[in-house]
């Protein structure tokens, strides 16, 4: 019997990004649900009763719940193809541990820099971020991907942020690719494989044009 795949998400959310890049890598076949979790979703609420969040991964009827447990379990199901975390321990806990400072840390420090009020809070925030990615840019090294010739967990964490940055330089007047050259080098490398490129759309702009309508209703503008 063939296996039932379906995803739980909302198109802006990079989180939701992340677990569908990891089936793209793995070549495996799913339903992808998108719907914006801030409305009415009994079904997200029956299967993620703790958090209430996207994204769910839903394998044969059984949940799977936040997107780097979602990505390693398609790793652990589907291990025949694209390994996406090294075989050896201590390499697979670097991963882990950078992975998990990507998710800790990037969203909220992004949302500052677009949330903020122009000034010297924003001034901070704007520094707060780069510092992220500067520090992100010295773990890579002259590595090709965070996981060395070949995209990897921490590679799949941290990219889908990449659709956010017109977001973060428009609001914040930054211009990323100045501060940070050899990370958007990573991003364009990132970009030019298939299952990054066709996870990561829609592009940036309509995600910006989502943000400033609802920084706008929130009268942030």
């Amino acid at each position: 019997m063939a296996d039932e795949v379906v995803l739980l998400g909302f198109w802006i959310s990079p989180y939701g990004m992340r677990a569908r890049i990891a089936l793209a890598e793995k070549g495996v076949k799913y339903e992808f649900i998108d719907k914006d979790p801030r409305e009415n979703w009994p079904y997200l609420l029956q299967m993620n009763p703790v958090h209430k969040k996207i994204p769910v991964l839903i394998h044969n009827g059984k949940p799977i719940c936040e997107s780097l447990v979602i990505v390693e379990y398609i790793d652990e199901v589907w291990k025949d193809r694209s390994p996406l975390l090294p075989s050896d321990p201590y390499q697979r806990a670097q991963a882990r541990f950078w992975a998990d400072y990507v998710d800790k840390k990037i969203y909220e420090a992004g949302k500052k820099v677009y949330r903020t009020k122009k000034g010297e809070e924003q001034e901070a925030a704007k520094k707060e971020f780069i510092d992220m990615l500067k520090l992100l840019e010295k773990q890579l090294g002259d590595k090709a991907y965070f996981g060395g010739d070949r995209l990897g967990l921490v590679d799949i964490a941290l990219i889908p942020f990449y659709s956010w940055f017109e977001t973060y330089e428009k609001f914040g007047n930054l211009n990323i690719e100045i501060e940070c050259p050899k990370f958007i080098a990573w991003a364009n490398r990132c970009m030019q494989i298939e299952s990054v490129s066709k996870s990561l759309l829609p592009n940036q702009h309509k995600v910006y044009e989502f943000i400033a309508d609802a920084l706008k209703k929130l009268g942030f503008s």
